[in-house]
Parts: C-alpha cells; structure tokens; sequence
C-alpha cells in the first residue's frame, strides 16, 4: 500500500468543467449542453454571451418556488388568490382572473405547460408579497449559484431593459433545479392536462415532451426580441442532459438545435458508477477496541461522465495508510481511490470507513494485558 496522503474532495463541482471542444451545426447563436450529475460542460457556443432569455427564465421562477416548497414557506396546497397585477399580464398566460383562487399546484402546472405569465407573478406575489422582492431574491440567487451573466428584471421574462442572461448560467439554474427537485418532472412532462376542474385546457409549448425520446422538460421561451429559446432536458439510460439555446430564428430551429445537442450527448457519452476492482482487506487500527476497520466507497459522487469508447479503458489507483489512529468514525475518510484515463485523473473518491471504532481505553488495555499474561503461564 502507498503512503497516504490527506487529499480534500469534491466530486461536484459548483463551476462546471469543460469537456473537450467539438463542432456542431446550429441555428441559434448561443447553445450549450451540459450533463446535469456532474455539471460537466460537452458543448458550448459563445456561452457567456448575454442575451434575453424569454420566458426561460422562469426556471428561475420555478427553482425558488420549489425552494420555498422544500423548506416549508408554502405548500402544493395553498390556495392563492390572483392579484389584480397579476391578472393584468400580456403574452402567454392562462387568463387568471382578478380575485381567482388557485392552487400552487395548479400555478406550477400553468408555469411548466402552458408559461403562465400570470402564474408566475401570482407565484412570486405569494412567495415574497411583491414581484420586487421576489425578483431581489432571484438575482440573490443567481449571485449564489455563480451566474455572473445574469440580471433579473421580471419573473416572467417579457422584454424589460437590462433583463439578460447567458447559455452558461441558463444552465447552472436549470441543472440546479433538477438536481435537487426531481418532484417538478411530474408537471413539466405533461403533455396535455387543464386546468379548473377540467374546464381549461393545456397543452405543453415544450414539443419535445411529445417528440423526443426521453425528454424530462423544462422550459421554452420566445419573444421577437429574444428569438426562440430553451432550456430542454432528457434522460436516457440513467443519464440527464440540459440543451439550452438562446436567440433561435424560428420555433423548429430551436427544438432542432435541442435535439441534435442531446443527440451528440447521448451517442458519444456515458456515466460510469465506479466500484472498486477488489474488496478493500480491513484496515489496521492503532489503539483502538478493534483491532481493524472495514472499508467502503460512498453511496453518492462515484459516477464518472466519459465517452462511451473510454469507459473500459479507465484504471484505479487505492492510496490507504498503512494503519489509522483510533478513534475512526463511520463515514471518516480514510484514504482515496484515484480513477485515470491514461495519465488524466478523472475522479478522486474517498476511502470511507465502514464502521466506528472507538479508542482503546484503559480498562480494556489492561484487561488485555492481564488475559495475555494468563496465556503465557
């Protein structure tokens, strides 16, 4: 066994990767693919260039409703009543009238299917009482996400001034959304559904949803300045992938450029779940009330995204101290398994203990030693 050394990990990165450069025929002027349990980046064309977003940027929208959700501020539940503000918004909308009660549930399904203009604002309203607040909220959390090509104006994404965003940052939001709150899927996979009792009808703008293979959402956007956006996500064979393009010259051309992104991402890649090519033998420990430690890898961050051509070609390297120092605690990393392509490290994992081992204490030491001394007679 190799000496060890203290190696600090992260398997997630909050700044995604670069993979390496490939060309694609696209339409729109900005688009990027990313591959949502790593975040690493496969394809990206001017990525940080700020465009208008449309209304992709309720994924924005969406990201702090199902936070509030999460931490308990509002349920599927409550019942809201639609504001006269509300009921005022132009564009796509599902024509909430002034004093309307509506579910949060039913204002998700609104924004997912059909981008609800009016059920977004009537979103944010209950979330943080005005749109001005919940649209500060929603730039605080672009600033926590590291989306440094983004300004908020509205949570909606109707022309405003200053109102822009990136592919790149399009991505991050999108990718933290279902990461952390796979719950959403149930409404962005709908195809057809209503609303009121059956009495409005829906029908998802996101065609892929219907039309692509292993499509999950998320979210379309369109204005005559913006183009044709979106933000598109499927999952095939246990991996997800995020398509966003901006600035699409017609609806077709922009569901294109999604699918021949996904497409690529879906031949040419693969997440491998990484096991250890033996059993780990048990670890000596010093001082402690056993003699050894079982070993493990964690449950979660042993997944490497590579080209499927590659997968096979992948080594392991196990660095472990020759002993570890009592106590050890369930879970406490204890050395690193290094995966490699060739020379390139592709990913560190930790070498978990399997178990606590609490030290040694005195009492049982000298237990010990009286049992040894018997043996010897």
């Amino acid at each position: 066994m190799k000496r060890w050394i203290w190696i600090l990990l992260l398997p997630l990165l909050l700044v995604p990767a670069r993979a390496e450069a490939v060309e694609l025929e696209l339409d729109a002027p900005a688009a990027l693919l990313m591959e949502k349990t790593t975040g690493e980046v496969l394809f990206a064309q001017n990525e940080h260039e700020k465009r208008e977003p449309a209304s992709v940027t309720k994924v924005m929208t969406l990201l702090l409703t199902m936070e509030a959700i999460e931490r308990g501020s509002i349920a599927y539940d409550d019942v809201v009543t639609v504001s006269a503000y509300a009921a005022s918004m132009g564009g796509s909308n599902v024509y909430l009238a002034e004093g309307e009660q509506i579910t949060v549930e039913e204002l998700i399904k609104a924004v997912c299917v059909a981008s609800g203009n009016d059920a977004s604002v009537a979103l944010a309203e209950h979330i943080s009482g005005v749109t001005e607040l919940f649209v500060a909220q929603m730039n605080n959390r672009a600033k926590e996400l590291g989306m440094q090509d983004t300004h908020f104006v509205n949570c909606h994404g109707l022309p405003a001034e200053g109102h822009v965003t990136s592919v790149w940052d399009i991505a991050v939001m999108s990718r933290e959304l279902i990461l952390h709150h796979p719950d959403l899927r149930r409404f962005t996979t709908i195809w057809m559904d209503s609303l009121r009792n059956g009495e409005f009808e829906l029908a998802n703008t996101n065609k892929l949803i219907r039309f692509y293979d292993g499509a999950t959402g998320l979210k379309t956007g369109s204005t005559s300045s913006a183009g044709y956006c979106i933000s598109a996500t499927a999952e095939r064979e246990g991996m997800e992938l995020i398509a966003v393009v901006l600035g699409g010259s017609t609806s077709q051309k922009r569901f294109e450029d999604a699918k021949t992104m996904l497409s690529y991402g879906f031949a040419t890649y693969a997440l491998h779940e990484v096991e250890a090519e033996t059993p780990f033998a048990p670890l000596p420990v010093h001082l402690g009330m056993a003699d050894t430690v079982a070993l493990r890898l964690p449950e979660e961050g042993r997944q490497v995204l590579v080209k499927k051509a590659q997968a096979a070609t992948l080594t392991q390297e196990i660095s472990l101290p020759e002993k570890v120092e009592a106590p050890v605690t369930e879970g406490q990393a204890v050395g690193v398994l290094t995966v490699c392509d060739g020379d390139t490290v592709v990913l560190e994992i930790p070498i978990q203990a399997a178990q606590t081992v609490e030290k040694l204490t005195w009492s049982e030491m000298f237990r010990r030693l009286m049992e040894g001394m018997f043996l010897l007679r």
